[in-house]
């Protein structure tokens, strides 16, 4: 399937990005680390378009999504300027870009498992769809957290650029918070306008 001039613009637009971004990064093992997610899901995305492609809403939000964790990638976490600028702004301790991040990581996968258990038939009811959708953005969040629990013993202090605690003991905690935030706005306030992009999927 040929992908329409939108998707082709974002897949060419996220290839400048990687490239900008890799090109002299803060660190190149986190730079690595932070956008192998991006490295793995655009070449299974354009593998799968074919037989089952995404609602536009979807592919919007991975394209943005894939954005965040590059730029993330390109400083690392806790020296992104916007993340400055929002720590300046709202008078907070640590630059908060890492918890967009996990926002992100909440809304993505919460409305990735939405569609595709609505589409596939897996549920009968949007309430059960919604509810089983957050405990997969849970679980997303959970196993990303054992990742970066198993990178900090694997690399050491080599991690501290990947982990982007920033000195916050409570770190791991309000990440999962900021993921379940993201998968609640997934199911609950896109979640009519989703429904109305799967109803014309339904009718190609």
């Amino acid at each position: 399937m040929t992908p329409t001039p939108r998707l082709a613009l974002m897949g060419l637009l996220l290839i400048a990005a990687l490239v900008l971004s890799g090109w002299q990064p803060y660190d190149r093992a986190t730079w690595l680390m932070e956008v192998a997610p991006v490295l793995i899901a655009v070449p299974l995305l354009a593998a799968t378009r074919a037989r089952f492609p995404l609602t536009p809403l979807m592919y919007g939000l991975i394209f943005v999504h894939c954005l965040i964790l590059i730029l993330g990638g390109a400083y690392s976490y806790a020296r992104v300027p916007l993340g400055f600028w929002m720590q300046e702004l709202m008078g907070l301790s640590r630059n908060p870009y890492d918890k967009i991040g996990h926002f992100a990581q909440g809304l993505i996968p919460a409305l990735l498992a939405r569609e595709i258990l609505l589409r596939g038939g897996h549920v009968a009811g949007r309430g059960m769809a919604g509810f089983l959708a957050v405990c997969v953005a849970l679980a997303v969040s959970a196993v990303y957290e054992l990742f970066e629990w198993w990178a900090a013993l694997a690399l050491g202090q080599g991690a501290d650029e990947f982990l982007g605690t920033q000195g916050d003991p409570w770190d791991t905690q309000s990440d999962m918070f900021l993921a379940l935030l993201g998968a609640l706005v997934a199911t609950m306030v896109l979640a009519r306008w989703h429904d109305r992009q799967l109803r014309a999927t339904a009718t190609h």
